[in-house]
């Protein structure tokens, strides 16, 4: 049975900051909120349909479609500076590292002068990056997938699409990647998509308080969903060159509502972005025209990718093992965030890690480089940087080679050439890992087959590395066949991947879920916990209701606001019932009003007043104005006359909200939350007065969780706190 707890702004014991351990995994966060997706058909959008006509169904298509033509140009260019920058400090940095390499080979004096030269110029950009992030703008930090998951899910997530945001995490990728620092711009560049998607549909900037006044009805939550699913799919296909990958990992990892016109919309937009790069690319690169230039991340070319039935046994054990070192990976990094969360709590001590983690990295290499005496001869394996340390003459270190070049290059050379282990970030370390370790199970088989193509192995080795991390499948194996430029190898890379990820699943939550569980984000799972069609809507629903009437006065509604912190109010209307009696009054539902809308029209000061008639002047673009930021009600300044006034909130609530039966199960309520993108479900009793209300954390509480084979379901811990 399920108990139920009150909460998200209801009064409540349970609810603390002081109860959730460091790292802990079972509480859910009360102060993440959600989005509102749902249509509001009040009399004010009842209304602007009846005077749009068909043109202005045409203009709106139309301008979904140039939205997502721009969003594809805008990550393109966001991807080209991140791709350019790197690359000219790149040659920058390994330029001036070589001279000093160089010199200290034909003087024979040590590789003292060319660590602290390489340290240098490493710690700068790596320092300068985790200073914007610790301190201007932390939403910045990672990959950022975690947090658009949860955004495409329903969650509010603060900051997370904000230009600010943008800026600090272009600028932050590429001094970690200049600073060293084993991760790659592919994962930023979903965040990036996302943000740049956010903000070009609403056609106005908050940072800089400018309103283009175009493309007011895109300003609503659920026409923002949208556009951020294509833009992350964007990210995808300019950092891969996946345009078909971008759209399936937001249909599998990111969106969770979805429609026909979407898929177009979002495979259009990820091709107008992979191929503005590829154009522009290819011209910086002096091929100008050609719309074959591969994308932000090319594993290469793969001249035999052909395959025999008696290789599918190896690529299910190299699935199986990826599931199981990609279960570890998951646990290591969850012991590692909930150390780091506990000892690295304040903000000098997160950039000296950082500097910490640089030194470490340098100091490695050129400890591999001193110990490690492997040369080829200049010409055979090409490179941009040979150094020649330790070498004859016309030949170059190859332990050298590989570490003065960027990630994705080790990549590469993992695929062709001798393996070496990486760790650090998730999607391009991942592949670095387990292309190592899938090129030693080659290089076994290569001992008995002498005719073996080693990167094959190397690339299987590398998706089921990533898949057990992520957990990624029907995505992940198109964005792979994409980026190898081969469907023939679509199979084993599918068998490696749904391998790894039932293996991953029985040890462990993936690497995503495990950090959105850490977050405490009230995430809905696809399916609702496993038997529980016997808990009903009553023993989960959050009540008492806070409620108001259908003409309220100013007063109680600004006290109201400022008492609790729902987000939608029930609006109901008492009736004298004469059958029981004149006393006896019942309780009718009559609409729902959101808070967003109580401040406006408190702030607007749209209120009933003697001889004046407002309501013609009202239009539904005043709700528009200051989304998605509204303001506090704290910030709201009324008179004491304006107190004693009162408003019809008739006219501006939504007359017909989702509600449900008391005695409806959990399943069903459930399945309406995900199917419809919803934020709140009024509950009746027989009666059908109100007798409570769902929001997404009265079902997000019921946490389920597998490991080792065994099922369970847990009601996690409240808390005010949020990561």
């Amino acid at each position: 049975m399920y108990h139920s707890v009150e909460f998200e702004g209801y009064e409540s014991t349970n609810v603390s900051e002081d109860n959730v351990p460091i790292g802990s995994l079972d509480y859910l966060s009360t102060k993440y909120e959600s989005l509102d997706y749902e249509v509001i058909e009040n009399e004010l959008y009842c209304k602007e349909e009846e005077n749009k006509g068909y043109r202005y169904v045409v203009q709106k298509d139309f301008s979904r479609w140039m939205t997502f033509f721009w969003i594809g140009v805008i990550v393109a260019c966001v991807g080209i500076i991140i791709y350019i920058g790197i690359e000219v400090g790149t040659n920058f940095k390994f330029n001036i590292i070589k001279k000093y390499f160089d010199e200290s080979t034909l003087q024979n004096n040590g590789m003292l002068k060319p660590y602290l030269v390489a340290l240098i110029l490493n710690s700068v950009p790596s320092v300068i990056g985790s200073y914007l992030i610790v301190y201007v703008e932390p939403m910045a930090k990672g990959s950022g997938i975690p947090a658009v998951k949860c955004f495409l899910n329903g969650i509010k997530v603060p900051r997370l699409i904000r230009l600010k945001t943008l800026i600090v995490k272009v600028i932050g990728v590429i001094s970690a990647i200049l600073g060293g620092l084993w991760g790659g711009k592919e994962g930023p560049m979903i965040h990036a998509g996302a943000i740049i998607a956010a903000g070009i549909s609403q056609g106005k900037s908050t940072t800089f308080n400018k309103d283009l006044g175009a493309l007011n009805f895109f300003r609503e939550d659920h026409e923002k969903r949208d556009f951020v699913s294509g833009g992350a799919a964007a990210g995808i296909a300019a950092a891969f060159g996946a345009p078909v990958g971008g759209l399936l990992f937001s249909l599998e990892e990111g969106a969770s509502f979805w429609n026909q016109a979407l898929t177009w919309r979002i495979f259009f937009g990820s091709m107008i972005s992979m191929f503005t790069l590829y154009s522009v690319l290819s011209a910086y690169h002096g091929h100008p025209g050609d719309l074959t230039y591969r994308g932000l991340l090319n594993f290469g070319k793969f001249d035999d990718l052909s395959y025999h039935i008696l290789d599918i046994p190896i690529f299910i054990f190299m699935g199986i093992l990826g599931g199981l070192t990609g279960a570890l990976f998951c646990h290591l990094n969850l012991k590692l965030v909930k150390f780091r969360k506990r000892y690295v709590d304040t903000n000098w001590k997160k950039v000296l890690e950082v500097l910490i983690i640089c030194s470490a990295t340098v100091t490695t290499s050129f400890l591999l480089i001193l110990w490690t005496n492997d040369c080829k001869k200049l010409g055979i394996d090409p490179t941009e940087y040979p150094i020649q340390f330790e070498c004859k003459d016309g030949e170059f270190n190859v332990m050298a080679a590989l570490w003065f070049q960027l990630l994705e290059g080790a990549v590469r050379s993992l695929f062709h050439d001798p393996p070496v282990d990486f760790s650090g970030g998730v999607l391009i370390p991942g592949l670095c890992t387990g292309a190592a370790w899938g090129r030693l199970v080659g290089l076994g088989v290569l001992n008995i087959f002498p005719n073996t193509n080693i990167g094959i192995y190397s690339l299987i080795g590398a998706a089921s590395q990533l898949g057990g991390i992520t957990r990624m499948t029907i995505s992940l194996t198109i964005i792979l066949v994409e980026a190898t430029g081969s469907i023939t190898f679509g199979l084993p890379l599918m068998i490696c991947l749904m391998t790894a990820k039932w293996v991953g699943d029985f040890f462990s939550e993936s690497i995503y879920e495990s950090q959105i569980q850490m977050s405490g984000m009230p995430l809905l799972a696809w399916d609702p916990p496993p038997l529980s069609s016997n808990t009903y809507a009553k023993h989960f629903m959050t009540h008492p209701v806070i409620t108001f009437k259908m003409i309220e006065s100013v007063e109680n509604i600004v006290k109201i606001l400022k008492t609790y912190t729902h987000n939608g109010f029930p609006v109901i209307e008492y009736v004298q019932n004469n059958e029981l009696g004149n006393n006896y009054e019942k309780c009718y539902l009559r609409g729902l009003i959101l808070r967003s809308q109580l401040i406006v029209l408190l702030q607007k000061k749209i209120f009933d007043r003697p001889l004046t008639n407002y309501w013609d002047s009202v239009t539904v673009d005043i709700f528009r104005e200051d989304y998605p930021r509204y303001s506090s009600i704290e910030d709201i300044e009324l008179i004491q006359n304006d107190l004693k006034l009162t408003i019809n909130l008739s006219k501006y609530m939504n007359p017909s909200p989702y509600v449900v039966q008391h005695t409806m199960s959990m399943p069903r309520v459930f399945k309406l939350f995900r199917a419809m993108g919803l934020r709140h479900i009024v509950v009746i009793n027989d009666s059908n007065e109100v007798a409570g209300i769902v929001t997404r954390k009265d079902l997000a509480r019921y946490k389920v969780k597998s490991h080792m084979g065994k099922i369970s379901v847990n009601e996690l811990k409240l808390s005010n706190k949020m990561d």
